[in-house]
């Protein structure tokens, strides 16, 4: 058995080779930095590291580290959502009931290694003997009270997301939140941030200077990875995530579109309806086959409400023998949906919940060089998508165009995120 000193020399100056015993075999020396960092550090810090680097693995086993080391402490770890924050709480609980950390921990208390607490969202052991009977490790999403709470250490882990880069309102909630955080902090506490910067006036903008791993000096990513993430997002977008860096919105993001291909290709694939009601936008229809790793589609548009293309609508639909045709239910509450259906089409009714730009730039974008446009689309469909930018007046053949790639990917199967969103 290793003698205390021992044990605890290990967690304390080689963490990742302790990541690497449970598991977590792609830790290298740099995270070993920033887990001695994490654990020992004294003053509140900023740390930015490009998306695939670890950081949140390395959070998961600091935290244990530092209910191990430090037992008596309280922690607050904060995400942007709940169920962000459980994923998180469930990796720290299995590091903690992973027989190599009892066996540790047996080494340096001469106790075995047990959760008094384990739910989604707190966690606490044996180990502490605090009167208080507050947990250890308390998760919470940015949305969770703090109200009558105190922490010696809270860590932030990617409390800013795509959310805040579309969206002010997003960002200014989530800087109140983090100035808030001063408050619950005990004298002598610090906190951690770790994330990914997605606005030049997003929460960032509020903590310490951070310390800055990108994709070019981790050594994580190889050159062919970078590549070929650069090829399937936007520059702004590449740069945020794995350069740490702002830089000015594109006016071009879909450029020289494929066109040409027989119609007969789009044929028995499914389609997609994005439904105008009055004022200036536009009713579009998409309709899509994928064959051999390609996009074959039909896309049609009219400057118009809904009420006046249903006819043509399934006109297409019929001609194309479409399988079936998806139209969401925000703005009508299903209405367009339901009359699709009396009409004959079988039509799948849906929710939508992600942000438009966010829908477009990521699913369409990715798939761009493999989209082709058959013969018989409309000049004005293809043009709308080739025009679009952040600040675009209208977005309606985009927005129907990358929901109809999304489907493909399949809302609850492996691909259905772009690869730099996974």
């Amino acid at each position: 058995m290793l003698s205390r000193k021992a044990a605890i020399d290990f967690l304390l100056t080689r963490p990742a080779a302790f990541g690497r015993l449970l598991g977590f075999d792609k830790l290298r020396e740099i995270h070993n930095k920033w887990l001695i960092e994490m654990i020992r550090g004294r003053q509140s810090k900023t740390l930015q590291g490009h998306r695939g680097s670890f950081k949140t693995t390395c959070l998961s086993i600091a935290l244990a580290v530092i209910m191990i080391l430090l037992p008596n402490k309280r922690i607050l770890f904060m995400r942007k959502t709940d169920d962000d924050v459980k994923e998180v709480i469930r990796q720290v609980q299995k590091i903690l009931t992973d027989p190599r950390t009892i066996y540790l921990v047996q080494c340096i208390y001469g106790v075995t290694l047990t959760l008094t607490i384990a739910n989604a969202t707190e966690l606490s052991t044996n180990l502490t003997n605090d009167v208080r009977g507050t947990s250890q490790l308390v998760g919470m999403g940015i949305g969770g009270s703090l109200t009558g709470k105190h922490f010696d250490f809270i860590f932030t882990d990617d409390i800013v997301n795509l959310k805040d880069r579309v969206s002010k309102a997003e960002r200014d909630r989530t800087k109140m939140i983090y100035q808030e955080l001063a408050n619950i902090l005990n004298p002598g506490g610090r906190i951690f941030n770790t994330g990914t910067p997605w606005h030049k006036e997003d929460a960032f903008s509020l903590m310490p200077a951070p310390e800055k791993y990108d994709c070019y000096t981790t050594g994580l990513l190889t050159e062919e990875q970078i590549a070929e993430l650069k090829k399937k997002m936007l520059p702004s977008l590449f740069a945020a995530n794995y350069e740490l860096r702002h830089i000015a919105a594109e006016d071009v993001i879909f450029f020289s579109p494929k066109q040409g291909a027989a119609a007969a290709l789009a044929e028995q694939g499914i389609s997609h309806v994005d439904a105008a009601f009055g004022g200036g936008d536009f009713t579009a229809l998409t309709i899509a086959n994928r064959k051999d790793g390609k996009y074959y589609i039909y896309g049609r548009m009219w400057h118009k409400g809904i009420d006046d293309c249903f006819d043509e609508i399934m006109k297409q639909y019929k001609r194309f023998m479409c399988s079936r045709l998806h139209v969401e239910d925000n703005g009508d509450k299903g209405y367009t949906g339901k009359e699709l259906r009396k009409k004959g089409a079988r039509v799948n009714i849906y929710h939508e919940d992600t942000n438009k730009f966010i829908k477009i730039t990521t699913y369409l974008k990715e798939v761009w060089e493999d989209v082709v446009f058959v013969d018989g689309t409309d000049a004005d469909y293809i043009d709308q998508i080739c025009d679009y930018n952040e600040d675009a007046e209208h977005d309606d053949a985009p927005d129907s165009c990358a929901s109809i790639v999304r489907i493909y990917k399949n809302r609850s199967g492996e691909d259905y995120k772009p690869l730099w969103l996974k």
